[in-house]
């Protein structure tokens, strides 16, 4: 596979790296600092299409492909982490999802203002109980008429602050156990329905992360994603492609550690001499630029292969594997040489240390990617 960018590919990089440059990192000490949704952010990148990136053209989407997807999200990751997951979360949690498993109807009803960024989305999969094991769904849907009454609840959920539309699984026959999971539309604003207290992260504290609580909520029958009793199918794909934008925000997060590490090193002086001059120095950087190339090669190669129509179960588990822990790793480098000013706020590497790590733990642990992998090549 060729992975250099092509001309459009390039003029995406290169208006989303000064849309982040000059808009997004000014704002991100803040959005961490604060906790805060950057609505700011959000808006503006509506404006240039970022919010419907591989939506068609008839839904308002911008019809771009999935290497566009991964540079527009690891340039903004690069930025503010919490951005990035963001822009990730609401196309391929909540875009791609309808545009895959949606009735007409609903695409334009639902899809077509999450891809003109009017409004935003957001999965809804786990719950207390059911983390990993997404299948040990608690939240519940029993039909009366026309309409499906939802009860129970979900937590972590990326966007659930300002989201308007959210896509719910729940149990719809009970006995059947995993295949009796459906999924469910369901607007902001449903009687019964609830965005609850705001969780307090270590990290991508902007988020906007969630609980949601239904209390009999009545979704109409028309609202159900997909078939009846087969939204785990609907959840499992949709992860499948959401942890190539995890995989491409972990890519941003490292390189903003190299990149940091890089300045950092040529200008600290320690024995007469910048610590770059150091072999100790030199070998973490080396080892961070040489694994982060590694990184952003496995996810473009995800991408592609998402792009060609053919299946990319493994190639996305082994991006997000590998870019996450290699986020994580280079942020350690990074704080590591900052020294004692590392562990200080005064210093992104600090923030960059703290985003790393929910990237082995989101949308599949390292571990169940290494399952999903393992699946896959002993089969």
């Amino acid at each position: 596979m060729d992975f250099r960018l092509n001309t459009d590919q390039k003029m995406v990089q290169d208006t989303v790296r000064s849309f982040a440059d000059k808009e997004v990192r000014p704002r991100a000490a803040t959005v961490d600092a604060e906790a805060r949704f950057p609505k700011e952010n959000v808006a503006k990148l509506a404006e240039l299409g970022f919010l419907g990136i591989f939506i068609p053209a008839e839904y308002g989407g911008s019809e771009l492909d999935q290497m566009s997807y991964v540079i527009i999200v690891e340039e903004l990751s690069r930025a503010c982490a919490a951005t990035g997951v963001i822009v990730s979360a609401h196309n391929s949690l909540a875009c791609f999802p309808l545009l895959q498993f949606g009735t007409e109807e609903q695409r334009r009803k639902y899809l077509a203002p999450l891809a003109r960024g009017e409004k935003l989305g957001a999965f809804a999969l786990t719950e207390p109980e059911a983390g990993s094991d997404a299948a040990s769904q608690r939240t519940v849907a029993v039909q009366e008429g026309d309409d499906f009454v939802l009860n129970g609840s979900k937590i972590f959920i990326t966007n659930a602050t300002v989201a308007e539309i959210f896509l719910v699984f729940c149990i719809t026959d009970p006995p059947a156990g995993v295949r009796g999971i459906s999924a469910l539309i369901v607007e902001r604003g449903m009687p019964g329905f609830e965005v609850g207290r705001k969780e307090d992260t270590l990290g991508i504290r902007g988020s906007g992360a969630c609980l949601l609580t239904f209390d009999n909520v009545r979704v109409p029958r028309s609202n159900l994603l997909g078939e009846m009793n087969k939204g785990f199918k609907v959840a499992m794909a949709t992860l499948d492609a959401g942890r190539i934008g995890i995989a491409a925000q972990a890519v941003g997060i490292a390189q903003a550690a190299l990149d940091a590490s890089v300045s950092y090193s040529k200008e600290r002086k320690q024995f007469g001499k910048p610590i770059a001059s150091l072999q100790a120095i030199q070998w973490m950087i080396a080892d961070s630029s040489t694994e982060i190339a590694a990184a952003r090669l496995l996810t473009y190669r995800a991408a592609a292969t998402k792009d060609a129509g053919e299946p990319y179960t493994m190639e996305a588990a082994q991006a997000k594997l590998f870019a996450s822990e290699t986020a994580s790793r280079a942020a350690n480098r990074a704080v590591q040489i900052h020294g004692g000013y590392g562990y200080t706020k005064e210093f992104i590497v600090e923030r960059l240390f703290r985003d790393a790590r929910i990237t082995e733990i989101y949308e599949g642990t390292s571990e169940i990617q290494r399952l999903v992998i393992a699946t896959n090549a002993l089969k």
